[in-house]
């Protein structure tokens, strides 16, 4: 109702947000005009997995393609900080063509300029990213060079921290089209949304 064009379902915000159940995935799916990104992360914490654990993330790529979500979100680093090219590739791999967004994991990358060169070597779609920082805001130098890096490749999405007070000027200075919000609540994610939207249609990148 808020006039959001995609939604990220994942469960356990406080911890910063982990896979859905099968039930809530299907649910959401199936009353909600709206294109469902679902969030594959089987834990809380970092985001160096073991072997077993990306064993659980590729299956739950798989159900959910099978449940009618239109993508997915993920990602994975090396115990050295970087992308973990070859489980992202695997991770694409096992979307089966639906699209893949790199979420803030790349945040955590030693070096983001070459994080996100791997990132779309594995085949992400997106990359969502504060720019290393705790919030956009504070990452917004960053993220547009990332923009300027991405020379269309790749879609940059900005997040974290972002408000309807904040969000025009993130959209200025970083040349995004894209922003990611968590819904505090309906009055607050319109009044965010009326603001993108009249600073991208009239062409504000």
């Amino acid at each position: 109702r808020a006039g959001a064009d995609r939604i990220e379902l994942c469960d356990n915000l406080s911890d910063g947000g982990t896979t859905p159940g099968a039930g809530l995935i299907v649910t959401v799916a199936e009353r909600t005009q709206l294109p469902v990104f679902v969030l594959i992360r089987p834990r809380a914490g970092g985001f160096v997995y073991s072997d077993d654990e990306f064993d659980v993330m590729i299956r739950d790529i798989e159900l959910a393609g099978r449940m009618g979500v239109a993508g997915i979100v993920t990602g994975a680093l090396t115990p050295d900080g970087r992308v973990d090219a070859e489980r992202m590739h695997n991770l694409v791999k096992a979307a089966a063509g639906l699209p893949v967004t790199f979420h803030r994991a790349i945040d955590f990358a030693m070096n983001l300029p070459a994080a996100l060169e791997e990132a779309i070597e594995a085949g992400a779609s997106r990359v969502l990213t504060s720019g290393g920082a705790a919030t956009a805001w504070e990452g917004m130098d960053l993220i547009a060079a990332l923009v300027d890096q991405a020379r269309k490749r790749i879609t940059i999405i900005a997040g974290g921290g972002i408000r309807e007070h904040n969000v025009r000027d993130v959209l200025a200075r970083t040349g995004v089209r894209e922003v990611h919000a968590r819904l505090v609540d309906e009055v607050q994610m319109r009044g965010l949304i009326d603001v993108v939207k009249r600073n991208t249609d009239a062409g504000n990148d």
